[in-house]
């Protein structure tokens, strides 16, 4: 037994070491397993929340006149002093130029670039944009341009004895055509009114998520009621008459 001493040492030390070689297979396989199902959990994490949005979307466009066009975001204009993305629709999918864009929280800007398969959009707080608005809780109407800063809007001209206090909802008035009435700007989050001033200054922070959004729509023009008010201004007096 004792000349077989040496032997049997090795022998275990063999099975050691065999079990430890299977036990780390063991251990990278299940990390490898965990790895993979953390990479299909976070994809259906990120599946979900985009169904979700979409779903928000969607939601959305009942609330709006006519038809509207579910439209990617698929990059942003490479420059500091504007705020434009690109979206996956153009004229091929009936874009045109001056189109309001939404999200599913609000306004978002207006096409202002358009090709044949993508088209540019200038964001709502981008210094060249503004909006016919008004303040949800008194009906006051006035402008909201951007600022360049991606967190505030800014009220134009409101005089000094307007109503407007922090936390009033600004919407899109209707005024013009080109924006759906009645649809979120964003709320009010700092009123200066003091004397010495000619305009308060009204700033406003967008309901829209202009930094996270993946999908915007794309506000078609009403074909049959621009088509019957463009035969309304060209009846005759005869024809009025006649009708």
């Amino acid at each position: 037994m004792i000349a077989e001493a040496p032997y049997l040492a090795t022998d275990n030390v063999q099975d050691l070491a065999s079990d430890r070689s299977f036990l780390q297979e063991q251990n990278r396989q299940m990390k490898e397993m965990l790895a993979k199902q953390s990479l299909q959990v976070q994809r259906y994490e990120a599946l979900k929340s985009e169904n979700d949005r979409l779903r928000e979307l969607l939601g959305s466009r009942k609330k709006l006149p006519g038809n509207a066009v579910i439209a990617e975001i698929i990059g942003s204009v490479p420059n500091p002093y504007t705020h434009q993305v690109f979206i996956d629709k153009g004229s091929a999918d009936g874009i045109v130029d001056g189109l309001g864009v939404v999200d599913a929280q609000g306004l978002f800007g207006q096409v202002v670039s358009v090709g044949e398969y993508t088209s540019r959009v200038l964001l709502l707080i981008d210094r060249d944009h503004a909006v016919p608005a008004r303040i949800n809780r008194t009906g006051a109407r006035l402008i909201a341009g951007g600022t360049g800063e991606e967190e505030t809007l800014l009220l134009e001209n409101v005089p000094i004895s307007t109503d407007v206090v922090i936390g009033d909802l600004i919407e899109t008035s209707g005024f013009g055509g080109r924006f759906p009435d009645g649809y979120p700007l964003g709320l009010v989050y700092s009123v200066s009114n003091g004397s010495g001033l000619t305009y308060a200054q009204v700033e406003v922070r967008p309901s829209a998520r202009l930094n996270s959004t993946g999908h915007v729509l794309v506000i078609m023009p009403d074909i049959e009621r621009n088509y019957s008010l463009e035969r309304s201004a060209n009846l005759t007096t005869n024809e009025l008459f006649a009708q």
